[in-house]
């Protein structure tokens, strides 16, 4: 998915309904109150050496600051939100709500904004779910405040 192509997703999904179920999305994955978007994905771990796991994530995490960069001039400078604390609660079993609870399990940290005048939150994270497992760039559109 090219740059303009992600920004596209990311304004359908602050104007999308929300599912009443979850389930897989078009883009991704969505339920009540949320559409997590999968804007790119790598390839797997599983035979390569650390620098291409390093260099990957590096990518990736250019990628999204780029992107961020450009969701930057439309809504401001974003919050920098930890999941992990959200993690923490929740292995201690605490419930978190969706798409939260999903996401501080694979995702550390995300950039958020709250644009003006919408009900929605906007989210860009960084997915790996283990070392082996590919990255995935995210977008979060929610309207479940943040944990």
């Amino acid at each position: 998915m090219t740059i303009a192509q992600q920004l596209a997703t990311i304004d359908r999904l602050c104007s999308e309904e929300f599912p009443p179920e979850p389930g897989r999305s078009d883009v991704g994955y969505a339920g009540p109150g949320y559409h997590i978007a999968e804007l790119a994905t790598s390839g797997d771990f599983w035979e390569a050496d650390g620098a291409a796991r390093e260099e990957t994530e590096e990518q990736y995490e250019a990628d999204r600051d780029g992107l961020s960069e450009l969701l930057t001039g439309r809504w401001g400078r974003p919050d920098l939100l930890s999941l992990s604390s959200a993690f923490e609660r929740a292995t201690d079993g605490e419930e978190i709500p969706e798409p939260w609870g999903l996401l501080s399990s694979h995702v550390p940290d995300v950039h958020l904004w709250k644009p003006e005048g919408q009900d929605r939150w906007v989210a860009l994270g960084i997915s790996q779910w283990d070392s082996e497992l590919p990255f995935q760039l995210l977008a979060v559109v929610t309207e479940v405040d943040p944990p």
